[in-house]
């Protein structure tokens, strides 16, 4: 049996994404602050689209709080009975964010479908002043994570609750606008109701990628059969079965599997050719066992024939 696993790639695994910890916390102050603001300020104007983006701005404030947690407890080292470490705490971090997003997001439709039925009066005045400062609150919020939200699942669900935040305070906006001008106070729960449909896509995306990290989904950028098709085309390989291509933690792509080779004098070259293949593929930590031909039955039977067969 052989393993390939490089220095580099047990650090890489070891570290993990970052999440940037500074630029959480100075977000997680402005976005509690102006949600107590914002909070106060839809109670007094009457308007569902503060109210609903304050209590969307406390989704934001867990969400911050759970992201600094989870990414201190995510870069905790490895040990003898958790050998990848803590790097899930942020894919659980991201998961609860997502669920989170869906019940509010329904709270919101449902408290506008009964303010359509029966309206309220709101003051437009109060109501426009509050949602331009939130609009520059998540604008500066979401410059702050901009540049990180790639870097970490994590980081990019506390990006998705903060750009929810800032599209409410562009709709918020337009709605205190349209009440100034018209006094037309139906454009405030409608505006809400389009809001929280456009925050469900983030959060259906958000609790897609954390489920299939959780359940060792394969990747969506990595075909199984690409995989096999290029272990298979590197020299000295004959068959390969027990494939298994899974997502540790956002940005860390790991395999392992079975190769079958006429002898182990040359698995060196055959390691290195798989591992060069793979991170083609964007695979980065690879383990893979080397098999002698003469174990497994029919290997003369072709590549295709055995691609996949067990023993």
């Amino acid at each position: 049996m052989a393993t390939i696993a490089s220095r580099a790639e047990c650090a890489h695994l070891t570290g993990g994404p970052a999440t940037p910890m500074r630029r959480l916390w100075a977000v997680l102050g402005l976005t509690g602050t102006f949600m107590v603001i914002e909070a106060l300020g839809g109670w007094l104007s009457g308007s569902l689209a503060l109210l609903a983006d304050a209590g969307h701005m406390l989704t934001d404030v867990g969400a911050l709080a759970m992201g600094l947690v989870s990414a201190w407890i995510a870069h905790r080292p490895a040990d003898e009975t958790k050998t990848y470490g803590y790097l899930r705490w942020e894919i659980l971090a991201a998961l609860v964010n997502g669920a989170a997003l869906f019940g509010i997001a329904a709270w919101v439709v449902i408290e506008a479908i009964q303010r359509v039925q029966h309206p309220e009066p709101i003051r437009a005045g109060l109501f426009l002043a509050i949602a331009a400062a939130g609009l520059v609150v998540n604008l500066a919020s979401l410059a702050l994570l901009h540049g990180s939200r790639q870097g970490s699942l994590n980081a990019r669900g506390v990006y998705l609750h903060v750009m929810g935040d800032a599209l409410g305070s562009v709709g918020a906006l337009g709605a205190a606008a349209v009440i100034w001008l018209t006094g037309w106070t139906l454009a405030d729960p409608l505006v809400s109701i389009a809001l929280s449909l456009l925050i469900l896509v983030g959060a259906w995306r958000l609790l897609r990628e954390s489920t299939d990290i959780l359940l060792d989904a394969v990747p969506r950028h990595v075909v199984m059969a690409d995989v096999q098709r290029r272990i298979l085309g590197v020299p000295g390989v004959a068959a390969v079965h027990d494939l298994h291509v899974w997502t540790v933690v956002n940005g860390v792509v790991a395999m392992s599997g079975h190769a079958v080779v006429p002898d182990l004098v040359d698995h060196p070259g055959v390691l290195d050719g798989i591992r060069s293949e793979m991170a083609a593929l964007g695979i980065g930590h690879v383990t893979m066992q080397l098999e002698v031909a003469d174990e497994c039955e029919d290997v003369r039977a072709g590549p295709r024939e055995h691609a996949g067969h067990k023993h």
